[in-house]
């Protein structure tokens, strides 16, 4: 018996332990277990947030998309115009020349429209016979006059914020044209309850619903001479589809040459066929004569 003392002994205290522990133990499940409950709950409220100031794109229909597709000369134009008399004003398009606004598929102006267009812009050039920089009239060479000479510039005019430049804005982007249009009409009143921070503006089409451009387009800023109405839903139509040329200028080139590559695959693939039954036609026919 007194071989077995000491294991009694440790049972004892083990118990003991165990039964003032187990209060404790108790507690901190009660404790945790509405904490393990109510996470799902606390995550999935700013999941429901984040899904309600999604962005909102709608799919449009544009002249240039599908297999076929090609511009609309005079929608550009019109959209030209929408850049150059507001979105100007911020946003630089350096990729791009004046000599392309009159290149095939493109807006089609006329070599003199071009020269004419370009003179419009004053361009700094230099240095001269003085070492010295001088602005002159821009010719059809020159790339699109920029708001602001320097990155700096352009965030000090617009309280940090760098406009991004707009040559390929529409490859940049997803949805492309789609979501410059949506971004563009997409101003609204904030809901009742929404927190809009200092200086932003609600938009259905920008992440968060909140973006630091105010609103760019209003009825009649720019004056159509095609007849066309002066309307923000037209200029955002215009100015999207400008840009979607202005990153994709050869789109209608790729596709002309995708449809002789689809006609002439389906040439090769008669001739192929035609020639197959010819040559197995003429071998099948000498088996059966010599069996």
């Amino acid at each position: 018996m007194r071989m077995h003392a000491p294991f009694g002994l440790a049972l004892a205290v083990g118990l003991v332990s165990a039964l003032a522990l187990s209060p404790r133990a108790a507690f901190a499940a009660e404790e945790n277990k509405p904490a393990e409950e109510t996470k799902p709950a606390e995550e999935a409220k700013p999941a429901a947030e984040a899904a309600s100031h999604a962005p909102e794109i709608e799919s449009q229909d544009w002249t240039f998309t599908g297999p076929f597709g090609a511009y609309d000369n005079a929608q550009l134009q019109r959209g030209y115009a929408v850049y150059k008399n507001v979105c100007a004003a911020c946003h630089s398009m350096r990729l791009l020349s004046y000599r392309n606004l009159g290149e095939p598929g493109g807006p089609g102006f006329s070599p003199d429209a071009v020269a004419t267009l370009a003179a419009e812009a004053q361009v700094t050039d230099g240095p001269n016979d003085k070492g010295e920089m001088f602005q002159r009239p821009g010719r059809p060479s020159d790339r699109l006059r920029s708001p602001y000479a320097n990155d700096a510039l352009a965030r000090l005019a617009n309280r940090g914020a760098l406009p991004p430049d707009l040559s390929v804005i529409a490859k940049a982007r997803p949805g492309g044209p789609d979501y410059i249009y949506a971004l563009l009409t997409g101003y609204h009143q904030p809901p009742a309850g929404f927190e809009l921070a200092l200086g932003m503006h609600y938009n259905t089409a920008f992440p968060g619903h909140q973006i630091a451009m105010p609103p760019p387009l209003i009825d009649g800023s720019v004056t159509y001479t095609d007849g066309t109405k002066p309307t923000v839903d037209n200029y955002a139509r215009d100015v999207s589809a400008f840009l979607m040329w202005a990153a994709e200028p050869k789109l209608e080139e790729r596709h002309m040459l995708g449809a002789r590559v689809m006609v002439f695959l389906v040439v090769f693939a008669i001739i192929m066929f035609l020639a197959k039954r010819a040559v197995w036609g003429r071998l099948h026919g000498m088996a059966a004569h010599t069996a």
